[in-house]
């Protein structure tokens, strides 16, 4: 079966469980970051495992289900839990429910996830909009025979990110009084953290925070002509060198938990405002 072919049997089994469910706006919870799910009205759940060509979430604190909510009187599809290339996933199985999501009608696709800081100014617990990024993955969601169907063959990244809607998220942050940050996401391949020389390199090339994943999602969403807002909360301040202590899971998914309240009330106040 080939992957347009996989996307509808995906998408026609999650509409029939959804029946009468018309989601608006995706979001992927990112690392520590199932809090979110905790305040909203959930309608139906279904687990990773049960829709056709999901893969499973072997991640810790990514939860590994779909759930049909309503937020702030708005249908949504959460995504509670992603798929990373280090799990051992090709690209193009880490961003198929990207795909699922742009034949599920989805209109605006939110991305959440934790990241470490590679610039002296953003500091733990902060949030940061991401305007551009590097990518340093070792493969690209797109490589290989490309299918009309889901795209064209070169699609363009000058406009991956919503510019407008992160002067708008940065704004409303400014207004009450929440750290927040424009930023260049640099994408690794992980699992694991980087080196010291590694973060410099990152900081001298541009780049204000790293992380394992966000951007091969951006990249099929892109190619999807899905429109994206990506939002990090650092967990790690890796810059400058000499203050870099050793980081845990733990302490990423603690310091991510604590900051989550930050993000769930802006994509709220953005839900709100029908963003879509």
């Amino acid at each position: 079966m080939d992957l347009f072919a996989q996307i509808q049997e995906a998408a026609a089994f999650i509409n029939a469980k959804f029946a009468n469910f018309q989601p608006q706006v995706a979001i992927i919870l990112g690392t520590g970051l199932n809090g979110f799910t905790q305040d909203i009205e959930i309608i139906q759940e279904l687990s990773y495992s049960q829709i056709p060509h999901f893969p499973v979430s072997t991640v810790q604190s990514h939860a590994g289900k779909l759930i049909a909510a309503r937020c702030e009187g708005v249908e949504i599809l959460v995504l509670a839990g992603r798929f990373h290339y280090y799990e051992g996933y090709s690209s193009q199985q880490t961003t198929f429910y990207v795909r699922v999501l742009k034949q599920l009608a989805i209109k605006r696709l939110i991305i959440t996830n934790a990241v470490g800081s590679v610039q002296a100014h953003i500091k733990n617990g902060d949030l940061v909009l991401i305007k551009d990024h590097i990518n340093m993955q070792p493969e690209n969601p797109l490589r290989g025979r490309n299918d009309e169907r889901l795209g064209v063959r070169f699609p363009d990244m000058v406009a991956a990110y919503d510019q407008q809607l992160n002067a708008k998220c940065l704004a409303m942050a400014q207004e009450n009084q929440i750290a927040a940050h424009l930023g260049v996401y640099v994408a690794t391949q992980g699992p694991n953290l980087e080196t010291p020389a590694e973060y410099r390199f990152f900081n001298i090339i541009g780049g204000d925070v790293v992380g394992m994943s966000a951007v091969a999602e951006v990249i099929v969403a892109r190619h999807s002509e899905l429109p994206v807002l990506a939002i990090s909360i650092v967990s790690n301040q890796c810059f400058p060198i000499e203050n870099i202590e050793p980081t845990t899971v733990q302490e990423v998914i603690d310091t991510v938990q604590n900051a989550e309240p930050k993000l769930s009330w802006l994509v709220k106040e953005l839900l709100k405002q029908k963003i879509y």
